[in-house]
């Protein structure tokens, strides 16, 4: 099995309890998702991220077809971390951690390390190669744009007019 592996760090002008209320709602993945993968949550129970949630959801990741997923989350630390891990849907493994840390300045570092397997053996790699790894580039790119343009737009603006 070949073990690939996503890191992206982002500076949040937020407190981290802030952050927090935020990433740890599962509602908010929409926003921070890509329309054109139709992301649609199906079953939560509605709750704030903790230990042993299971969360439900289809989406389009490729091509236009529909797949479902189920994540746990599998670790959770409020104000600090928590980890989800795919109990089903199109990786062989995926497992995501999610940091928080304050920061000298009062912001938040984000930082996000994804591991991730494809089926298929040699077929996974290829496919990994050609598509899957540059539609993961550009989910994450926008996953940062869009966290920017919520967190850091308003600061960047008033900045400017100073």
């Amino acid at each position: 099995m070949k073990l690939y592996k996503i890191v992206t760090v982002q500076h949040i002008n937020a407190s981290v309890e802030d952050c927090w209320d935020f990433f740890s709602s599962p509602k908010n993945l929409q926003t921070i998702t890509l329309d054109n993968m139709n992301f649609q949550i199906q079953d939560y129970d509605g709750k704030r991220m903790y230990h042993g949630q299971i969360i439900a959801y289809t989406l389009r990741p490729l091509f236009g077809i529909k797949t479902s997923w189920v994540t746990e989350i599998t670790a959770c630390q409020e104000n600090e971390y928590f980890v989800d891990i795919q109990q089903f849907g199109p990786y062989k493994l995926w497992h995501h951690k999610h940091f928080f840390e304050p920061t000298p300045d009062g912001g938040t570092k984000m930082t996000d390390i994804v591991h991730y397997a494809l089926p298929f053996g040699i077929l996974g790699r290829i496919m990994n190669s050609l598509v899957v790894k540059n539609k993961l580039k550009s989910i994450f790119d926008y996953r940062f744009n869009k966290i920017e343009e919520l967190f850091n737009s308003k600061s960047q603006s008033q900045n400017d007019k100073n």
